[in-house]
């Protein structure tokens, strides 16, 4: 691969239009911005992150964490791309320059994605289809589509929703540019191939828009014609997932802090792993300077963040070639100098041991199932059976945007999960508590 090709500001669904702007801004700069007002994304302020939305203690939603990975994201893309052009000078001139707002217009739209109750609405999804009552749909779908439907993923939705007609391939909807689109999918794969991790890029129904969005940038490609398609990540990848690894881990631990999931020498201790003796001293110096504990916790937090994107950029630069190839397998972080990858672990199995696991973030775990599967089961149904009257009922209520008269079931099913998972959490429980009966709109 090379970055003359890989860097693209042709854009998805306007091939054939060539004009010239009239402000300053870049073609990525648009992307950002066309995000940032567009409805999908401010529904994410009422996405669960981790923690259930905020009572008396403000914790990160989706919308905020999608802010900080792409301040991260930023930061990590305009460093890489100040190194790139050492390397390469050759490249000045490109569109090089711009990885920083590309890397951040992608940060921001790689949660677009994701349906209510956070990862556990994608688990309910596809459960339904694995376990549940929607197993009985398996003989009425082809294989390809059933392992989408097994296997829903987040990340492949996202592709779908900032390339699908739905949202209007036209000027005025997302229309983004080749490398913003490329740069979201961390999974440049079908779902046949999710196996166990149940990670997958796209679905069958943006299966050719993908391969033309790779194929334009001289993505390399993996499988064999006849073969599931399969292409090496676009290397702008690496720095959204890497970016969102370092803030939702970060972030976490002072979110669990703040609900005192976490004590304050815990989440100092987290925190301190990262630095040396020599920067720790200059930090506990500064820490010493504030009295209020919770910005000591947020002053660590920055820093621990800085030091994370510096070894990232240096890990990135390091592997530039092996990326390029298409070869370089795991995360960046995964490949981090062995203190900073230590430091990060221990955040990591803490997490996961007194945060991902705690009563309050299993508890919406087990009502976004119950949520979820009641929706996607109730809808199916209507969307079956269109002349019951009950559907008819339930159909009234979905937008038009959403095709759930497409010709087929497969299609059918996902314009389902297109509406459902634009809901943000408060909107999939009132329509939940409505259809049981258990609240009524006010008279």
């Amino acid at each position: 691969m090379n970055w003359k090709q890989l860097i693209s500001n042709k854009r998805f669904g306007l091939e054939f239009l060539h004009e010239t702007r009239k402000d300053d801004r870049s073609e990525f700069q648009r992307d950002y911005d066309r995000l940032i007002f567009s409805a999908p994304f401010r529904r994410l302020q009422n996405k669960t992150q981790v923690f259930p939305l905020p009572g008396s203690i403000f914790v990160h939603n989706r919308l905020t964490h999608s802010l900080e990975v792409s301040c991260v994201g930023r930061s990590l893309g305009n460093d890489i791309a100040i190194e790139l052009l050492k390397r390469h000078p050759e490249l000045a001139g490109t569109h090089i320059s711009e990885i920083g707002a590309i890397v951040s217009a992608a940060c921001l739209a790689h949660d677009l994605g994701n349906p209510p109750f956070g990862h556990s609405g994608e688990k309910a999804i596809g459960t339904y289809f694995s376990e549940g009552k929607g197993m009985s749909l398996r003989p009425l779908l082809s294989e390809a589509e059933w392992e989408d439907l097994i296997h829903f993923e987040g990340n492949a939705n996202a592709f779908r929703l900032l390339t699908h007609q739905f949202q209007g391939r036209r000027p005025g909807g997302f229309v983004m540019t080749y490398s913003t689109l490329a740069s979201i999918v961390k999974y440049p794969f079908s779902s046949q191939l999710a196996g166990k991790k149940q990670k997958f890029g796209f679905f069958l129904s943006e299966e050719k828009d993908f391969r033309r969005i790779a194929d334009e940038l001289g993505m390399k490609r993996l499988s064999a014609e006849g073969e599931p398609l399969r292409y090496a990540r676009h290397p702008l990848v690496y720095l959204v997932e890497a970016a969102d690894d370092i803030c939702y881990q970060m972030m976490d631990i002072e979110d669990a802090h703040k609900l005192k999931i976490l004590t304050t020498e815990e989440t100092k201790g987290l925190y301190c792993r990262f630095f040396t003796p020599k920067r720790m001293e200059r930090i506990e110096k500064i820490c010493h300077m504030v009295n209020d504990t919770n910005e000591q916790i947020a002053y660590l937090r920055t820093s621990a963040i800085g030091v994370l994107i510096k070894e990232c950029v240096k890990t990135f630069i390091e592997n530039e070639e092996c990326i390029l190839e298409g070869e370089f397998e795991g995360t960046l972080i995964s490949h981090l100098p062995d203190h900073v990858k230590s430091a990060y672990e221990n955040c990591s199995r803490t997490a996961f041991d007194k945060i991902y696991f705690s009563k309050d973030v299993v508890d919406i775990e087990l009502a976004g199932y119950q949520v979820i599967t009641t929706l996607v089961d109730l809808m199916i149904d209507a969307v079956r059976y269109p002349e019951k009257a009950y559907s008819q009922l339930l159909i009234n209520r979905v937008s038009k945007q959403y095709e759930i008269q497409a010709p087929t079931l497969y299609a059918k099913i996902q314009a389902v999960l297109d509406y459902i998972s634009g809901m943000t959490d408060v909107y999939a429980l009132d329509l939940y508590r409505k259809i049981n009966g258990n609240s009524l709109p006010a008279v």
